[in-house]
């Protein structure tokens, strides 16, 4: 005779596992609304208040903590909460395509060189910069947080015809406020942008041809000074806006990635993102320690749309938190 046995469901057991699913649907719920917030603010076009820029830097990564919630809400058998982190999760992917125009000139080809941005973290990073810019050797510096002493040793360096760069710009300045231009180009002087740090500007012969250059290097978004942040990216942006019909180079440090409304109004105006063209737009630059595993790509070199590019690749600096970044790019004759 056969003898039927029942397991009985321990009543604990089943409190347990309900408390359980039901702090990770509040987990979930927390991570959704977060990334929500975020991602709305990108959808809207706005860079919002602190916490929001400093998250927007980061947008592409906001992927783990929505995949973390969906399979918090799909063990929680929420329903609801699975279908919100799927629309989120296809709203950041949406998001992480590169922004801008990538349309090639079609004018005649007249000139081929190469820049270099790179910030040494207050000078930190000069001694690698000689050695790279040595190896790379670029046709224009843009050198961002180059302090006195960076300064200095950059001209012992690059000083002179024998140096190889015989042509600066620069505003001195010790800590982060010092930045410079270096050029194997005649440079014929330009107002720069003013701003908390230093942002020359020059006109450059290249081969015959004027092409303005714009070191960039706004205040970072930290909180408390997320304002000043968006004010000077929008004079980065009344710059490039005043010389559209021109040939130009924007490059620098810009504490900013593509996924901030006020540099997407930089890229609006016409310029387009060098590192976009050569398709790295999404490599990161900063923190260096950590890229390019994980980070954002606030350091670009923005170029007017009579040029192409043909290679940008990011280089690691020792001493600096910013990895540099060297672009190929060819001027056209303008259509």
């Amino acid at each position: 005779m056969d003898t039927a046995t029942t397991e009985r469901t321990d009543p604990a057991d089943t409190r347990s596992r309900s408390r359980a699913r039901t702090a990770g649907g509040w987990f979930a719920c927390l991570l959704l609304a977060g990334v929500s917030a975020v991602v709305g603010c990108r959808a809207a076009d706005t860079d919002a208040r602190t916490p929001v820029p400093q998250l927007l830097a980061f947008l592409p990564w906001l992927l783990a903590p929505t995949a973390l919630a969906l399979l918090l809400a799909l063990l929680a058998r929420w329903r609801a909460g699975m279908v919100w982190g799927l629309l989120a999760l296809a709203a950041l992917a949406w998001f992480a395509e590169p922004y801008g125009r990538t349309d090639d000139p079609t004018g005649t080809a007249l000139a081929e060189f190469r820049v270099m941005t790179s910030n040494v973290e207050v000078g930190r990073g000069t001694d690698a910069l000689v050695r790279a810019v040595r190896r790379e050797r670029p046709d224009v510096v843009f050198v961002e947080e180059c302090e006195h002493h960076c300064s200095a040793a950059l001209r012992r360096a690059f000083g002179g015809t024998d140096g190889g760069y015989p042509y600066r710009r620069a505003v001195d300045g010790g800590g982060s406020d010092g930045s410079l231009v270096l050029s194997r180009f005649p440079l014929r002087a330009a107002p720069g942008v003013p701003g908390t740090m230093g942002m020359p500007g020059a006109v450059a012969d290249v081969h015959g041809h004027a092409v303005r250059l714009q070191l960039a290097h706004p205040t970072p978004p930290l909180p408390g000074r997320v304002s000043l942040w968006r004010r000077e990216l929008g004079a980065l942006r009344a710059w490039a806006a005043a010389g559209s019909d021109t040939s130009t180079v924007l490059a620098g440090d810009f504490n900013a990635s593509q996924d901030h409304a006020a540099f997407r109004r930089i890229l609006d105006t016409g310029l387009r993102d060098a590192a976009r063209l050569a398709d790295a737009a999404r490599t990161p630059s900063w923190p260096a320690r950590t890229a390019p595993a994980f980070g954002a790509q606030i350091d670009h070199v923005l170029v007017s749309r009579d040029f192409s590019a043909n290679s940008a690749r990011f280089l690691d600096i020792a001493g600096t938190d910013h990895r540099a970044l060297v672009v190929d790019i060819t001027l056209h004759r303008r259509d």
